[in-house]
C-alpha cells in the first residue's frame, strides 16, 4: 500500500479507495477464513460472507456469529477494518465539503495579498512614527 501512496499524493478520496479494497478483501478472506476456522456454525463461504458484511458495515444482526477462539479473533480484525473504512468514508465526505465551502468563499490568494498589504502599511507607520 506504500508504494500506491508514492504514486499520487495522498489524498482523502485516495485514502478512502485504498481503505475500501483493502475491506473487500478483508470481508472475502474473512468469510473464507471463517468457514476454515468456525464450519459448524459457518455451514458454506455464503454464510461467511454474510457474516462478514455484517461485521465490516458494524449492523451484526447477529444470526451468525463465530463459537470458537480463533473465530472470535477473526471477528476482531474484520470488526477493526470496518470501523476504519467507515471512519475514513466519514472524514473523506467531511473533506469535501471542507473543500467546497473553501472554495465557495474565495481565492485564498487574495486573503494573502491583503494581509500582505496591511502588514506593508504598518510597517511604513511604525517607521514613520520612529523618525
Amino acid at each position: 500500500m506504500r508504494v500506491l501512496m508514492k504514486i499520487s499524493p495522498p489524498t482523502a478520496r485516495r485514502a478512502g479507495q485504498l481503505i475500501a479494497i483493502a475491506t473487500v478483501l478483508v470481508s472475502i478472506v474473512g468469510a473464507v477464513l471463517m468457514r476454515l476456522l468456525d464450519p459448524h456454525e459457518f455451514p458454506t463461504v455464503w454464510s461467511g460472507l454474510w457474516w462478514a458484511v455484517q461485521t465490516v458495515t458494524t449492523v451484526g444482526y447477529g444470526d451468525h456469529v463465530p463459537a470458537n477462539t480463533s473465530g472470535k479473533v477473526l471477528a476482531g480484525v474484520v470488526m477493526v477494518f470496518g470501523i476504519g473504512f467507515l471512519s475514513v468514508i466519514t472524514a473523506s465526505i467531511s473533506a469535501a465539503f471542507v473543500e467546497s465551502a473553501r472554495r465557495k468563499r474565495g481565492d485564498e490568494d487574495e486573503l494573502a495579498e491583503r494581509l500582505d498589504r496591511i502588514e506593508r502599511a504598518l510597517e511604513e507607520l511604525k517607521e514613520t512614527r520612529a523618525s
